[in-house]
């Protein structure tokens, strides 16, 4: 079959699936072919009754029909094994660019026996990663996979194929879920980037008043890059551990008269690189350096401003408008 009728006849198959989240397995959803074992066991089984007919084995007849009727008692079973099965995908994690995406399935089985020998797969290609799992009576468990995305952005989460081959194997049962959930995909981060930008001259008129608070407060809004000299109760230790913890051994001091004066933003002319996938490259790398030292910091691309904060909404906040713009 040429990959453009076969991806014709995927499209035609997966527009008849309505998206959702939620996937309750039942008669209309669920279909059974033979394995390549179940075609040779059928042949074996086709061969020893014309033997028996030709030369009248009464053994040969039981075993025909022992073998028949383990395959019929197979095929009741391995339909059974999903027939009911509800499905739920977890919201999918935001990823970076060139990172897997996790995607969790959460099986319930509402029945009073286990079901055994259901594996989970990300509809993509031919070569398909499975991952197998034995949900318990009355219970649920929950089964990871993953994708990799090709680009940031917002993307749909790909159809998931789960199918089971228990008891005999030779029986497959498979069903087709289009999940209606998406994952955001931020660009990723330049591996060494440039120090951060000089920060930009306040236009607050409250500037004096906050930095003298501050100072008779003894509290310091920013920090800078340690520089030989300075002194030991000028270091920022709160940074240092958050870089020490982040695998860097970058030691920061305390600067609230160059932050008291002006504030950080990230700006895509600052990048200085031609390539707009290169700019934002080089952002989300600002913005995850300036929230490891627990600066304030505000974002300038397309067009499209956030104002300076920190936290970890703020840094989400950031992140989702360079993956979207």
């Amino acid at each position: 079959m040429s990959i453009t009728l076969r991806q014709r006849i995927d499209g035609w198959f997966l527009s008849r699936r309505p998206p959702s989240d939620r996937l309750q397995l039942m008669q209309n959803n669920v279909y059974i072919v033979p394995t390549r074992a179940g075609w040779m066991l059928a042949a074996t089984v086709l061969v020893l009754l014309v033997a028996s007919i030709n030369y009248q084995l009464n053994l040969g007849y039981l075993l025909t029909f022992l073998l028949a009727g383990s395959v019929a008692a197979g095929m009741h079973i391995c339909h059974g094994t999903l027939r009911g099965l509800a499905l739920h995908l977890l919201p999918p994690e935001p990823q970076f660019a060139g990172a897997a995406a996790i995607l969790r399935v959460v099986l319930d089985n509402d029945r009073r026996s286990p079901r055994w020998g259901i594996g989970v797969a990300v509809r993509q290609g031919d070569a398909r990663q499975w991952a197998w799992c034995d949900v318990p009576a009355l219970g649920s468990a929950t089964i990871e996979v993953a994708f990799r995305p090709e680009r940031r952005g917002l993307h749909p989460v790909p159809p998931l194929v789960v199918e089971t081959r228990f008891p005999l194997g030779t029986f497959r049962v498979w069903t087709v879920w289009r999940p209606a959930a998406k994952v955001l995909v931020y660009p990723a981060p330049e591996a060494h980037p440039p120090p951060l930008p000089p920060g930009e001259p306040r236009t607050d008129t409250q500037v004096g008043a906050n930095a003298r608070i501050n100072s008779q407060a003894g509290e310091f809004d920013g920090v800078r890059a340690y520089r030989r000299g300075d002194p030991l109760k000028m270091l920022a230790w709160k940074q240092v551990a958050r870089a020490m913890a982040a695998g860097s051994d970058d030691l920061y001091s305390r600067d609230a008269q160059q932050v008291r004066q002006s504030e950080l933003w990230l700006d895509a002319q600052h990048a200085g690189l031609p390539s707009h996938e290169a700019r934002l490259s080089r952002l989300t790398a600002w913005v995850l350096m300036a929230d490891r030292l627990g600066t304030d910091y505000g974002l300038r691309v397309a067009g499209r401003q956030v104002s300076p904060s920190q936290g970890e909404a703020h840094k989400r906040q950031c992140l989702e408008m360079l993956a979207t713009c």
